[in-house]
């Protein structure tokens, strides 16, 4: 299964060229396309309403994201977790800590990263699996979460096997507890929090792969101007200090009126990059296909993926 990101400025025709390089995609391969934008335009490209996985061709399924009730299953998931973990705390009254949680930075990345991370594992029956992704800052963010996790994830593996180390210590100076004692665990098996650590390590630890492996490909979509070159070029400099597989330039909206300019931003654009660019026509009209509106991409996208 291959894997495609789109990415780009809000307004480049990110997702328009996702949805074309799905469309040319499915005509030979099995193909899920997903809109993690906030957003979401998707339906109104394919001209149908997208409720959960939608089947829009024999080959080609649909499906948008809802970033806000994501965000809140996660943290109600999440809550429980630790609700469960940490329950011999209740004298500390957790919950007035757990009500502020929704406001913690990261939480709609780490959302959208398990989104992506459940989609991947679920969905294997697809030949391709091509995500729209969010404005630039936050899709940089959430494809960074998860080296920055592990880094996380490994001091905090680290502390607790010292905190298993003490209570392990502890037992042996005292001997058995008593029934009317709390039983602190000192084998990392029987160790919940130990266990959660690990599971997620793991977890954390596949995805990165998949997201560096040689079947995940970034594509960078800019238009012929110098707001998207700069923010473009913000984003190429993030994607190669991550070692993230940006592997594709699509400079879009090119017509007869913006080549000049076009070749300016385009030089820039190689000077920072030299990972293949190619140049799609911005043509305005549409054309009717099964009578659903589609753009009408001239170019043939496949061969690049």
């Amino acid at each position: 299964m291959k894997i495609l990101f789109f990415t780009g400025k809000g307004g480049v025709g990110k997702s328009t060229l996702a949805a074309a390089t799905a469309w040319q995609l499915s005509r030979k391969h099995r193909v899920l396309i997903v809109s993690l934008d906030p957003a979401h335009n998707l339906g109104d490209i394919f001209g149908v309403e997208i409720r959960q996985e939608t089947r829009f061709a024999d080959t080609l399924y649909l499906k948008e994201i809802d970033l806000k009730e994501l965000s809140k299953a996660y943290l109600e998931r999440e809550i429980n977790v630790l609700s469960d973990t940490y329950k011999y705390l209740q004298v500390l009254n957790l919950d007035n800590y757990f009500s502020v949680l929704k406001y913690s930075p990261g939480i709609e990345e780490y959302a959208l990263l398990s989104s992506i991370e459940e989609t991947i594992r679920s969905e294997s029956d697809y030949d391709y699996i091509v995500f729209d992704t969010p404005p630039t800052g936050l899709t940089l963010r959430f494809l960074a979460l998860p080296q920055v996790t592990l880094t996380w994830i490994d001091r905090l593996v680290q502390i607790r096997r010292k905190i298993l180390e003490k209570c392990y210590t502890i037992h042996r100076i005292r001997g058995p507890q008593s029934q009317g004692e709390t039983l602190l665990s000192y084998d990392e098996k029987d160790d919940g929090i130990l266990q959660k650590l690990l599971a997620l390590e793991s977890g954390y630890h596949s995805l990165k792969t998949v997201l560096k492996g040689d079947d995940c490909t970034i594509a960078l979509v800019f238009n012929p101007d110098m707001l998207s070159l700069k923010e473009s070029v913000r984003l190429v400099k993030g994607f190669e200090e991550l070692g993230l597989p940006l592997r594709l330039l699509l400079h879009n909206k090119i017509s007869p009126d913006n080549r000049e300019a076009a070749d300016r931003v385009e030089n820039e654009m190689r000077s920072v990059s030299k990972v293949p660019l190619k140049r799609v026509a911005f043509l305005p009209d549409f054309q009717k296909d099964n009578g659903t509106e589609l753009y009408n991409i001239r170019e043939d996208l496949t061969p690049l993926f």
